[in-house]
């Protein structure tokens, strides 16, 4: 099948886009996709234990949100926008902004405390690299920044989402978006699946925001993708290993997990650990060397995210999916339900 980009568009009714997460975590639904029969099941995220056999291994990403939006003003005391993204030469960051005129090489932009940020150079695809001046970047954001909701959240963030658009196992700070597949687990269901003999695993990916950006041309195939950086411990390694041997099955807990072991993968399917940095697209042909089963939310039409679960559960399964899932009035996206391919 010869597909375009445009093959990935769905009809989405506005009011199935979460602006909020339910009211208790880990109360979400959740869509079982069996690819072999082509079937699909609608069950509650909390019996996803009842779905992952002992023996298998669940591998999350543990990577934390940084407050990574910078909201200031320019000289004329208009506003302008910043969104750290990871820490760069010296003292300098990588970051994106709005609007663009706003960031040009010499700017200051003034944040609240004193606190500016000076523009040093325009790099590729509208990143910039910037200096904060009269604190650290990392005071800075505790100070003065803002939790980054997704452009598709049409609200301010709150108190409520510094807890619920962080996961239960984030660890380290480097991202400026929640591996959203991750924020349904509750401790208790982790000690759950623990008990029953599954094994858990971490990886920390950096999300960054090109995980929002559309696919604008028809062949997909030649999207730029953002890097991102990924480390993978050798604990984790070893669980893999361990895992495939036993004949487990990999699960991949949201597509995050999936770009970092695949891209960390030989040809064999074993997983060299260490730290790098990804910019795999994987779309529908891409051979899974690692993963076999996948827990994910349900993404924008025309993304990335969608290309890469039409790859694992095949383009009609996955359209066919995602129609069951507007019929039954799931909820999309970052705040969203969740599915479960087998």
């Amino acid at each position: 099948m010869s597909l375009r980009t445009s093959d990935f568009d769905y009809h989405l009714p506005p009011e199935l886009i979460a602006q909020a997460p339910p009211e208790h975590r880990g109360e979400s639904r959740l869509l079982v996709v069996r690819r072999e029969a082509g079937k699909t099941e609608d069950r509650s995220f909390v019996h996803l234990a009842n779905l992952v056999p002992p023996g298998d291994l669940l591998v999350l990403n543990s990577t934390k949100v940084r407050h990574a939006r910078l909201v200031g003003r320019r000289a004329s005391g208009a506003p302008v926008e910043i969104l750290l993204i990871h820490p760069d030469l010296e003292d300098s960051w990588i970051a994106i902004g709005k609007p663009g005129s706003a960031l040009r090489p010499g700017r200051l932009i003034e944040l609240e405390a004193g606190i500016r940020v000076e523009i040093l150079e325009l790099l590729p695809e509208g990143f910039r690299r910037v200096r904060l001046v009269g604190a650290t970047a990392e005071q800075a954001m505790e100070r003065v920044g803002r939790l980054p909701l997704p452009p598709y959240i049409e609200r301010d963030p709150t108190p409520e989402d510094d807890i619920r658009y962080q996961t239960v196992f984030a660890d380290r700070a480097g991202s400026v978006a929640a591996p959203t597949a991750g924020l349904h687990f509750t401790p208790e269901l982790l000690q759950v699946l623990e008990a029953k003999g599954v094994r858990i695993a971490r990886l920390d990916l950096e999300v960054g925001p090109g995980t929002f950006k559309p696919v604008d041309l028809e062949d997909y195939t030649r999207h730029p993708m953002h890097p991102e950086r990924y480390h993978i411990s050798a604990e984790t390694v070893l669980a893999v290993t361990e895992t495939r041997a036993r004949s487990g099955a990999v699960w991949a807990v949201g597509s995050t997990v999936v770009r970092a072991l695949e891209s960390a993968a030989q040809e064999d399917g074993t997983v060299r650990p260490g730290s790098g940095e990804t910019r795999l697209l994987i779309t529908p042909g891409f051979r899974f060397r690692v993963v076999e089963r996948l827990l994910t939310n349900f993404h924008l039409p025309r993304s990335t995210l969608l290309l890469l679960v039409a790859a694992f559960a095949g383009y009609d399964t996955t359209l066919a999916a995602y129609r069951r899932a507007v019929e039954l009035r799931y909820r999309f996206y970052s705040y969203g339900d969740a599915m479960a391919i087998l």
